[in-house]
């Protein structure tokens, strides 16, 4: 019998990605800012797609192309979302008028020719072949299937939480075998996701992109003020009421983006709060800390009231998430310790890009009625792959990218790469780590990571400042073999896709001094919290990644023989980026950031680079500027 192919598409608002499935296994996804190196690109992800044909051409030694798929699928209905646009400017009339003389004539444009669109681009990349079979699912309907279908569950309940798709904001689904089944939808305008970004906008961050910022800045905040009392009892009586099935009514006279072009009233959100919005790259005054910590504890507690319903309605003892808030690491901690659920698990790319995945699996399942391969042998085995679905390049080919810059490299066998990189970890240096396939999602999970040593006490400080180019106050991921979680965190969980806070061991802990709260941000953001400073936040926390040997053998070693040298089975992981890039992809991407900032030595493959060595033809000028807020 035939394997059956299909492509899943997102695309045309933001993070448009690509990704490929043979009878439901997934071989291999990407996201399209990584090759045009635009953050969030919301363009047809004509790159990613070509790369996915690439791909199984090389795996399989044939040519595969656009003509060989069993269908492409969208991951949302564009007709039900103009539905939905539509009538949300009649009832906001008059004062929807502005967003809809300039969001219509993009619909009729682009949007509702969105099919002869999609097959433009496909003859694009594949001229001549025939037109595929072109389906499309509903976009929480995607959010779900991405996070059931790769789980290692054979039933759960899967939850899904975001801004908007096309009506629903939120969903309860029932997951059995290949049976994925809605029971219940929160709709717009009253959407979890939307609340969170409004505050991502009034705090001074970037919507669709700084949410995870407000996140990290919420531990500032004095869990103990007034002022943090005060404004979660102006949230949930002033602006939000959330019922005890999770479900939420927004207040729509503080808001505009239903119909206007911001996310808030300013007017009527400065009344409310006293404070008005803050100006972006601005250093985060206490009041504004405090206002993070507010709707994070207001967004924790909806979440939680929503699993606790997921689970009464669908008796599951195992929960999915998928969807933006899915994203929100401090509220899956905390759900995973609630004993709401057994065990929970999310999909690595939560977001819309991960919508392109779900739409395949969608198709695959509930379409073509394909069934599931066999539940895993471990409860936290899942098929996901550790989530490297993206490119790869060997070493000859790194080579090949790399001369033209005239880059010089030491190559070295795996054992003394692994110890010559640990020991450069150990120094103090910063290290730039370009192994294997890329990974899916909005985290590095080690193969395109800088690295850094987590006892060094200044490390948080310069990979903020002059590796990263960013705000001073945001936290950094621990990298730790999954056998020593323990060892450092509380709980010793299992968090292989970093999407699990967990607490620093109390033995490891240093106290606070008296009056920390109300000390200026920047005395609070240098005191050594513990032996590991740089991975410690200020609650403690930690935005943990547990790594596996059977999922990425070479980060693990790496790993094990830092541990070697020093007895820590941990080090710093962060994005092989800068601020407001996309990750790296390719070696020429990861060496012009390598030269850009100031950044040790970069291990790419097999070689070695250290900076002092290369020629200062290739050093690139003003990195620090380049690239916009994030």
């Amino acid at each position: 019998m035939a394997s059956r192919y299909i492509l899943g598409v997102s695309a045309f608002y933001h993070d448009s990605a690509a990704a490929l499935i043979r009878d439901g296994e997934i071989l291999f996804a990407a996201h399209e800012e990584r090759f045009t190196r635009k953050k969030h690109d919301p363009e047809f992800p004509v790159n990613a797609v070509k790369a996915a044909l690439e791909h199984v051409s090389r795996e399989e030694g044939r040519p595969f192309g656009v003509r060989d798929l069993d269908a492409v699928v969208f991951y949302d209905k564009p007709f039900l979302k103009l539905e939905r646009l539509l009538e949300t400017y009649y009832a906001f009339a008059p004062k929807g008028l502005r967003q809809f003389l300039s969001a219509v004539p993009v619909w009729a444009k682009e949007k509702m020719f969105l099919k002869k669109t999609i097959f433009e681009a496909l003859a694009g990349i594949d001229p001549g072949a025939p037109k595929p079979r072109l389906l499309f699912t509903e976009h929480h309907l995607a959010h779900a299937a991405s996070a059931f279908y790769p789980s290692p569950y054979e039933e759960a309940a899967v939850l899904t939480i975001d801004g908007v798709g096309e009506w629903a904001t939120a969903s309860i689904c029932r997951g059995s075998g290949n049976r994925l089944k809605i029971l219940k939808e929160l709709r717009f305008p009253h959407s979890l996701g939307l609340l969170y970004s409004a505050f991502t906008y009034y705090t001074g961050f970037k919507v669709n992109s700084g949410e995870y910022k407000l996140m990290g800045l919420a531990p500032y905040g004095d869990p103990d003020s007034d002022r943090v009392k005060k404004f979660r009892e102006l949230i949930s009586t002033r602006l939000v009421n959330i019922k005890e099935d999770g479900s939420l009514w927004l207040n729509q006279e503080y808001f505009d983006y239903a119909a206007g072009l911001r996310m808030t009233d300013d007017r009527k959100f400065t009344e409310l709060f006293g404070l008005p919005p803050r100006a972006p790259e601005t250093d985060p005054e206490q009041p504004y800390c405090d206002m993070a910590l507010a709707i994070q504890q207001v967004t924790e507690e909806a979440v939680l009231k929503m699993a606790s319903h997921a689970r009464e309605l669908t008796g599951a003892k195992r929960l999915c998430l998928a969807g933006g808030v899915a994203l929100n690491c401090v509220a899956n901690g905390k759900l995973l310790t609630s004993g709401l659920f057994e065990d929970i698990w999310i999909q690595p790319a939560a977001g819309d890009a991960g919508g392109a995945l779900g739409a395949a699996l969608a198709a695959e399942h509930l379409y073509f009625s394909g069934g599931r391969r066999p539940a895993a042998a471990s409860p936290r085995t899942d098929r996901m792959r550790g989530s490297y679905l993206g490119p790869e390049y060997s070493d000859a080919e790194i080579e090949s990218a790399l001369r033209p810059f005239g880059a010089v490299w030491e190559k070295l066998e795996d054992a003394e790469l692994f110890e010559r990189a640990a020991s450069l970890i150990a120094e103090g240096k910063v290290v730039g780590w370009f192994q294997g396939r890329m990974e899916w999602g909005p985290r590095a999970l080690g193969n395109r990571s800088i690295l850094g040593d987590a006892r060094n006490p200044d490390m948080q400080k310069k990979l903020n400042l002059k590796i990263k180019y960013r705000e001073g106050f945001r936290p950094f991921a621990p990298s730790a073999l999954i056998e020593d979680s323990g060892a450092f965190f509380e709980n010793g969980i299992s968090s292989p896709y970093m999407l699990l806070i967990d607490y620093v061991r109390t033995g490891r802990r240093r106290p606070l001094p008296e009056g920390y709260h109300s000390r200026p941000l920047k005395e609070k953001l240098y005191f050594q919290r513990s032996d590991i400073p740089a991975v410690t936040h200020l609650d403690y926390s930690a935005r943990l990644q547990t790594v596996h040997k059977d999922t990425n053998p070479r980060y693990h070693a790496l790993i094990s023989a830092f541990k070697k040298l020093t007895g820590y089975g941990l080090i710093v992981n962060t994005s092989f980026n800068v601020r407001g890039e996309p990750i790296v992809m390719s070696p020429a991407d990861a060496y012009r950031c390598f030269m850009g900032t100031e950044m040790d030595c970069l291990a790419a493959g097999n070689l070695l680079m250290y900076k002092e060595k290369q020629p200062a033809s290739a050093r690139e000028k003003d990195w620090s500027g380049r690239h916009g807020l994030d």
